[in-house]
């Protein structure tokens, strides 16, 4: 079976400084891990802060080498040094929209700029493709004038992943990418990618500590723990039938909803583009 992303054997040390006279200590923070994600799935990934999911992330993006293994990205083996054609097929869509965006720049230019660095299309062209992309995310032309200040958070997510869109990856690394926002808008923001997801064919790592918004979105999840893949399978297998002892513990934190308050259903609320 082809695999849109494969993760063999992937590992990263950190040598941590113990004082001025002693040795450095070697801390692993992603130990190993092997996951296969199939072209138009979502995987999603668990576990509590710190345990090595925004490393793993930063490793598949090319942003951090790692200390051994490797990432195939459709059975190819990928140059993760070579960040232009890593951009092509995978992409990232961060937790904080505002720190991920240029302050100073127009999100007209934001979106456009992928399209500058990698040469892609004449002038006119890329601002023809701006305004498509920015349209299928739900950004109003109007707003393509303005600066990522002057957005409230959700716009400015969905910049981010128009961004993210308008080089037509196949992967997104989705990091976190609704913590940061309000509850009503994080749902929009949910079902807008499963839009997209449909609409352009795409494969996530939907990497959250957030278990009711993997639950909701994930094909098929992960547990890490301490850099370690500690349990994977169905979305149905992980939540009904938890099999590790980590994995029960993180499912028993869950704040069990109190039966009196009445909160809106995430697939109920109605996808806006004024969020």
């Amino acid at each position: 079976m082809k695999f849109a992303l494969e993760l063999c054997d992937l590992t990263r040390h950190f040598e941590i400084s113990q004082g001025l006279w002693k040795e450095k200590r070697q801390f692993t923070a992603v130990n190993g891990v092997n996951l296969r994600i199939e072209p138009g799935e979502v995987l999603g990934l668990v576990g509590e802060s710190g345990c090595g999911k925004s490393t793993l992330s930063k490793m598949i993006l090319g942003l951090l080498a790692p200390s051994e293994g490797n990432v195939l990205i459709h059975d190819k083996e990928m140059d993760l040094s070579n960040r232009m054609a890593l951009a092509r097929v995978i992409q990232p869509v961060f937790q904080d929209p505002y720190s991920s965006l240029n302050p100073r720049k127009r999100v007209k230019d934001i979106i456009r700029l992928p399209l500058v660095l990698h040469k892609i299309g004449s002038k006119s062209e890329q601002k023809r493709q701006v305004v498509d992309i920015s349209r299928r995310v739900g950004l109003p032309d109007r707003l393509l004038e303005q600066f990522p200040g002057q957005l409230s958070g959700g716009q400015r997510q969905r910049v981010a992943i128009a961004r993210a869109l308008i080089l037509r990856p196949s992967i997104l690394i989705c990091d976190e990418p609704t913590s940061a926002l309000d509850v009503s808008v994080q749902a929009q923001i949910l079902n807008l990618l499963m839009e997209l997801k449909q609409e352009f064919g795409l494969t996530y790592l939907f990497i959250s500590h957030n278990l009711a918004v993997v639950e909701y979105l994930s094909d098929r999840v992960a547990v890490m723990h301490q850099g370690n893949i500690v349990e994977q399978g169905s979305r149905e297998q992980i939540f009904e039938h938890p099999a590790h002892p980590y994995t029960q513990t993180l499912l028993a934190s869950i704040l069990t909803p109190d039966p009196d308050l009445s909160l809106p259903d995430p697939e109920s609320l109605v996808w806006s583009k004024a969020g």
